[in-house]
């Protein structure tokens, strides 16, 4: 076994100690928890979240959540895993309630030159600027917003997050071929919505 593998199942190891110890009331276990996957999910959520001033808090609530479901994980996964699974569908809730910031839904893939694509033009130059690229924001929001959930979910965890395919299937529990094959379908739905309504913004 590498070395690298030996301390994957070190961590694993000593996470599932102190979760079966925080689950019969042990305080302190599940405080070594948090002091253990603070920093992680501070950087997680900061790549999702543009306000500082949020990121503590939305730490705090996948914290509370984990606790508050600690007895019903999987101990056959990775608890990292599954406490990032919270933290990404906590803030998604949280980015879809404030309607914050978009992101482009084009790849930058190499091998995905047959996706679907949009451009928005630039307004730099334009009086009215700011609040057109408000507006046009506010579409894109709108678009991924209509989008079904196995396809909005992709989209984000990819898009906003910044997630590789791997880390999408293992989040998701599907196969790298399924996420791909979503989000390309996801990408075309938000294209043939986008392509009206921007051309006039």
């Amino acid at each position: 076994m590498k070395i690298r593998d030996r301390a994957s199942e070190k961590s694993k190891a000593e996470d599932l100690k102190h979760i079966n110890a925080a689950i019969n009331g042990d305080q302190d276990a599940f405080a070594w928890l948090m002091k253990k996957y603070k920093g992680p999910l501070n950087n997680l959520i900061y790549k999702m979240v543009s306000e500082k001033s949020e990121i503590e808090d939305l730490v705090q609530e996948v914290f509370i959540k984990a606790f508050n479901s600690l007895k019903n994980y999987n101990q056959e996964y990775a608890f990292s895993t599954w406490i990032y699974r919270i933290a990404i569908n906590n803030t998604i809730d949280y980015l879809r309630k404030k309607k914050l910031d978009t992101f482009s839904i084009d790849s930058d893939d190499d091998d995905e030159e047959d996706k679907p694509k949009f451009e928005i033009p630039d307004t730099t130059y334009s009086a009215d600027a700011n609040i057109i690229l408000e507006q046009r924001q506010q579409i894109i929001n709108d678009a991924i917003e209509s989008l079904p959930e196995k396809y909005r979910k992709i989209i984000e965890l990819r898009h906003k997050e910044e997630l590789s395919y791997e880390e999408i299937s293992e989040i998701l529990n599907l196969p790298i071929g399924t996420v791909k094959a979503h989000l390309f379908r996801a990408r075309e739905l938000l294209n043939k919505y986008l392509k009206d309504k921007l051309k006039f913004l």
